[in-house]
């Protein structure tokens, strides 16, 4: 469960407190805002003008893709969006409207998108009541008296968000635990006092690393669904190099076993993974994993 969603809330909210609160009006026609003249560079104002306009574009793609959730097939619309905003002067009323349009595409691409998404590890029937949510939020923003006050709301949230987080949790423990239960009676799968889970695909017969040497290395790492999370050809093709005392458990015990030329099937239970912690928004909390990895060498000190 990502920790920023309720403090993302709290802040989109304080922030559209004036757009909620402006009444409706008609629009005054404008003519084509969004039409641009040609421009001549003619002296350094211009200069300047063009300059600036053009470096504070760098980088809007990406914030158009990933916290706009903009599809950008569509940027002659995206343009002419932006136009007929700073293109005109526009009232307090109207730029309040425009603001509310801004978060209402948050909301509706990001915010809810990014909740549900999380919930659904607990329970994937779950979606939000947008009713409710856009009601409550609308409320929150006129500052009015709801069903809830924001002290009790925010104390609901946190406690519902890590009640349901703790139920994603436990249900990936358990079937990771299920997994490797299961994969322990195929054959050719060695389990280890430690829990490691090994199949050994081809076996070298160069020498074995200890944990402070240098290893060169080709993996694929899945969770036990089949999703590829990592591979070793997204950084280098020729493999990457770490010692075993630097990464997680189970490969540490995996690579100091592996005579250079193996490759084995790694299969960790989440004690020696990453455990309750999980790794970015791939691995889960409690999340037993799949690698397949190949010992290339070992590399000399020099």
């Amino acid at each position: 469960m990502r920790k920023t969603i309720l403090m993302a809330l709290l802040i989109i909210a304080s922030a559209t407190v004036t757009t909620a609160t402006a009444g409706k009006k008609d629009k005054k026609k404008k003519g084509n805002v969004t039409a641009l003249q040609p421009v001549q560079l003619t002296n350094s104002i211009d200069s300047l003008s063009y300059a600036l306009g053009l470096t504070q574009s760098q980088g809007l793609k990406n914030y158009l893709t990933t916290q706009l959730k903009v599809d950008t097939t569509y940027i002659d619309a995206f343009c002419e969006g932006l136009l007929e905003v700073a293109n005109q002067p526009i009232t307090d009323e109207e730029a309040a409207r425009y603001a509310g349009q801004t978060i209402g595409l948050q909301i509706l691409k990001s915010m809810i998108p990014t909740v549900e998404s999380d919930l659904k590890a607990a329970d994937e029937s779950f979606s939000v009541n947008r009713n409710a949510f856009l009601s409550a939020f609308v409320s929150g923003a006129r500052n009015e008296a709801g069903l809830m006050n924001k002290g009790k709301a925010q104390s609901y949230t946190r406690n519902k968000m890590n009640e349901l987080k703790e139920e994603a949790d436990q249900k990936y423990k358990k079937a990771g635990e299920d997994f490797l239960a299961e994969n322990a009676k195929k054959e050719g799968v060695v389990t280890l006092p430690s829990g490691l889970q090994y199949k050994v695909l081809n076996q070298g017969t160069g020498a074995v690393a200890k944990a402070d040497d240098k290893v060169r290395v080709r993996y694929e790492g899945r969770l036990i669904d089949g999703t590829l999370f990592d591979a070793s050809a997204k950084h280098d093709d020729n493999g990457v190099v770490f010692q075993p005392k630097q990464v997680i458990k189970g490969w540490t015990e995996a690579l100091t076993m592996m005579p250079v030329g193996s490759k084995w099937q790694l299969y960790i239970p989440q004690e020696l993974a990453y455990g309750q912690r999980g790794a970015g928004k791939d691995i889960r909390p409690y999340s037993a994993l799949i690698f397949d990895v190949e010992v290339l060498g070992i590399e000399d000190e020099k």
